[in-house]
């Protein structure tokens, strides 16, 4: 009596047309073969096209029940079917409230069943973000070779600095106005080492990390790519007097060098610029790398990447970095190492990438406009969130689990290590076994 009352309340729930129309029950959706699904969709009065593509996609009771959001949207966007936005929007409404049927008429056993129970009553079940280690190591490895094009670029670059005498530097409403700070370009290389050590440990502990770690170097690299051609195409004069820079501190004496012995003579100079991270605190010294600041594009990068991966509810954390941000820009400019166009334009080209790289990897269906043109323009984008489903949530690992994974981790290759050994080992033995016992046989074949 009381499951024919529960059997009425959903009935009652669904439209006077489906009741009339369909003779399966709604609270047995799990059930519904194709047909009954099609009977559903005519008796919800959608169009057609939408029916055909529940039929050859083979739509059943239990595969309604699995669909979600992001489901329904691929049906126009991934697989192409010519469905209106309106319908689209319907059709999900109508498949929560199925859904909400079969949840409220369903024993705790038979929700279990049923993994895409609707999210307009609940939370949409959290997709499971794949660690995808391949594309980070891909994505680390791209910045990893950006870092050293960038070093040897800067080598290029010192050697053709404009003479200090002959082109003096250029008028600059800061710099003129802003008398020079001897040490605040060390100031602002150390507030860029606080913002890094803020980022790595957000990076060690949240769960993500894997996503969070590919999308920065695939950003940084791109930046600091796109760096190195601005370096390339125009020599700016060094932005303060007290600048000691010249041409000739570097030059390659082409009359006692082959192409060979200058080539290492630079590699080794951009060997030192990339082991001392481009860092005047450790001791790098380079001249003409000045369009575009790639200081502001770190400390704007390590910004914008704690704010966004660490949980609104921290504003203090973010304001703080947001005035380490600030004012290590304010140092580069106190110590005259770059011109405000630099440090602007770093700052804009850094915030505009990291938020629209965002923006496109957050919204799937933005994504899914018009894949043909992502592809061309932002290739590596396209690659590397590919298998994006959203908004990365912001999950901690404590201490403990952290350590208890990796111990899981080094457990695990230590086992592959002594397997493999035990597999070599094992091939080795039989190896020599078969080459020894082979001249005691050879005679007995031949007799």
């Amino acid at each position: 009596m009381e499951q024919r009352k529960k059997g009425k309340c959903c009935e009652d729930m669904l439209s006077n047309d489906c009741t009339n129309a369909t003779a399966v029950d709604p609270c047995q959706v799990a059930q519904w073969t194709l047909d009954d699904v099609l009977n559903w969709a005519n008796a919800e009065h959608f169009s057609g096209a939408l029916i055909d593509c529940l039929r050859t996609e083979s739509i059943d009771g239990f595969v309604l029940l699995s669909l979600n959001e992001s489901d329904v949207r691929d049906l126009r966007y991934r697989l192409h079917y010519k469905l209106p936005f309106g319908e689209l929007k319907k059709f999900w409404q109508a498949v929560c409230k199925v859904q909400l049927l079969a949840r409220h008429n369903s024993q705790p056993a038979d929700i279990l069943m049923m993994p895409g129970l609707c999210p307009c009553a609940s939370h949409e079940a959290e997709a499971h973000i794949q660690p995808e280690y391949l594309k980070a190591a891909l994505s680390f490895g791209y910045s990893f070779v950006v870092t050293w094009i960038t070093s040897f670029v800067m080598v290029i670059v010192h050697e053709r600095v404009p003479d200090v005498e002959r082109y003096p530097p250029l008028p600059d409403f800061f710099l003129d106005n802003v008398p020079h700070i001897p040490r605040a370009f060390d100031m602002c290389e150390i507030t860029a080492s606080l913002l890094f050590t803020l980022w790595t440990l957000v990076l060690i502990f949240h769960k993500h990390r894997m996503v969070m770690l590919r999308r920065f170097c695939a950003l940084a690299g791109t930046v600091f790519l796109l760096r190195c051609v601005t370096m390339l195409l125009t020599s700016l004069s060094v932005p303060g007097a007290h600048l000691k820079c010249s041409n000739k501190d570097h030059a390659v004496d082409r009359d006692s060098a082959d192409a060979t012995d200058a080539m290492v003579m630079r590699v080794n100079r951009a060997y030192r610029i990339w082991s001392g991270l481009g860092m005047s605190i450790q001791g790098v010294r380079t001249c003409g790398d000045y369009m575009f600041s790639g200081h502001t594009v770190a400390l704007t990068m390590l910004n914008f990447f704690i704010t966004e991966y660490t949980p609104r509810t921290l504003y203090h954390l973010h304001t703080f970095t947001w005035l380490l941000n600030i004012f290590g820009i304010f140092f580069i400019l106190a110590a005259h190492e770059h011109y405000s166009i630099d440090v602007f334009v770093a700052f804009y080209i850094t915030s505009r990438l990291f938020l629209y790289y965002h923006t496109l990897a957050n919204n799937k269906s933005l994504m899914q406009i018009d894949v043909a043109r992502t592809r061309i323009w932002f290739p590596l984008f396209s690659y590397f969130e590919s298998s994006a489903e959203g908004r990365v949530p912001n999950e901690f690992d404590s201490p403990r689990i952290l350590f208890e994974r990796l111990k899981g981790h080094l457990a695990t290759a230590k086992h592959q290590i002594i397997m493999g050994l035990h597999r070599f080992w094992l091939d080795r033995h039989f190896h020599v076994k078969s080459s020894t016992s082979s001249p005691a046989t050879a005679p007995q074949i031949i007799s």
